[in-house]
């Protein structure tokens, strides 16, 4: 089928809208703009132009998708912006797109809830969830199946690692490992993100190693390179992971 076009949306001939396209009351698709098959625009949603949207990706009321950067330094030009499929922009969402000829990209089966803000130059993985009012700042990069809790923050180049739970309310300066729980303003590490890993349906014995090995590199008295040689026989897959992160990252969350 074709797409579906209320009568008020305001849709630019230059735009590109795939099969199935829904585009509601007073909406707005601007220039540059691709949405994939079955998108939906819903009253009052704006995406902003040069953007990509995957197919099945819903945009609701009051959210603004893609656009100019609040950043001093972006000179103007394309402020791109990639997003897979399946991705929902609730209320009130912000997502900006790149700077200097950087693009922010967007995987898949992402859920942005009321009030989040994407900023530019981010690299958000799959299967991540921000509550309200979660706020990554630029050049934030966020791996798979991370969840924020409501009004938590993260701050310029920062990393979130995979699968790792951010606290509601909490304030990232530092690195995140993957597969962790962190809370707090400053955050710090408080555990496994046993919920989120089991959801992933990850097995029990990696859950169970996860653990140990957190507790050994969070354990007082001992330096981390002193827990990161006692883990390097460990051959569990998700563990090797975690020290590959806790090699790399040298602006990680401390215990």
């Amino acid at each position: 089928m074709s797409a579906s076009l209320h009568a008020s949306a305001i849709v630019d001939p230059r735009a590109e809208l795939g099969a199935d396209v829904q585009v509601g009351p007073y909406a707005i698709v601007e220039a540059g703009v691709r949405l994939g098959e079955g998108c939906v625009l819903h009253a009052h949603a704006i995406v902003r132009g040069p953007t990509v949207l995957g197919p099945r990706s819903v945009v609701h009321p009051f959210a603004v998708v893609g656009g100019e950067p609040q950043a001093k330094r972006h000179a103007g030009g394309p402020a791109r912006l990639e997003c897979g499929a399946d991705n929902v922009f609730r209320e009130h969402v912000t997502v900006h797109g790149g700077t200097e000829g950087r693009t922010t990209r967007l995987g898949d089966g992402n859920l942005l809830m009321v009030g989040a803000h994407v900023a530019h130059d981010v690299l958000m993985g799959s299967g991540c969830v921000l509550a309200n009012g979660v706020q990554l700042a630029g050049h934030v990069v966020v791996e798979d199946w991370v969840t924020f809790g409501g009004l938590s923050g993260v701050a310029q180049f920062v990393r979130v690692g995979e699968s790792a739970f951010v606290a509601a309310m909490s304030a990232c300066e530092r690195d995140v490992p993957p597969f962790v729980v962190a809370s707090g303003n400053r955050a710090q590490i408080r555990g496994v993100n046993v919920v989120g890993l089991r959801r992933r349906e990850v097995p029990e014995e990696s859950v169970r190693a996860l653990a140990r090995a957190v507790r050994a590199v969070t354990r007082r008295g001992t330096t981390r390179a002193e827990a990161l040689r006692s883990l390097e026989t460990d051959t569990d897959p998700y563990v090797v992971r975690l020290v590959e992160a806790l090699r790399r990252d040298r602006r990680l969350l401390s215990s």
